[in-house]
């Protein structure tokens, strides 16, 4: 069984504030609801980049892109993970195409599998909004994996 464990604090921050990567399946009555705001916080549906630890669980990560998927507190967002790594066929992944938050232009994948809370002064920057095409996806493939609610804004 997974057991997540705390990640340990980025360069320059403090532990409670340090992206956590999460059991998803531990996640009960999560709503995923698309709401962005480019107003420096994360908000469902933007893509930001904040320190990811490795799945080693050894202390290192790196800052990587996550798209925002939801609320966990007033100071923590849940999110999940970016990679650019091809993974056709993969089923604990899903394309999202290409756009702002990656500079080269590569196509980029979304890890369903991988389930993190960030906490907004973890955010290093705000990359871009997702289409509200491709964050319904996710967002189906996230219900569908875990039951999670997926709501649209009035």
């Amino acid at each position: 069984m997974l057991r997540p464990r705390p990640a340990p604090a980025p360069p320059g921050s403090t532990a409670d504030t340090a992206t956590r990567r999460l059991d998803p399946r531990a996640i009960r009555g999560l709503v995923v609801e698309y709401s962005p705001n480019r107003d420096g916080a994360p908000d469902a549906g933007e893509i930001v980049w904040t320190w990811v630890p490795y799945e080693e669980g050894d202390g290192r990560g790196k800052d990587r892109p996550v798209l925002v998927i939801g609320r966990a507190s007033a100071e923590r967002v849940y999110a999940v993970r970016l990679t650019s790594r091809p993974h056709d066929g993969d089923r604990d992944f899903l394309s999202i195409g290409s756009g702002a938050w990656d500079a080269q232009g590569r196509e980029s994948w979304v890890d369903i599998e991988q389930l993190y809370s960030v906490h907004e002064r973890g955010l290093r920057r705000e990359a871009a909004v997702l289409a509200r095409s491709r964050f319904d996806h996710v967002a189906a493939a996230l219900h569908q994996r875990y039951g999670w609610r997926a709501t649209r804004p009035n």
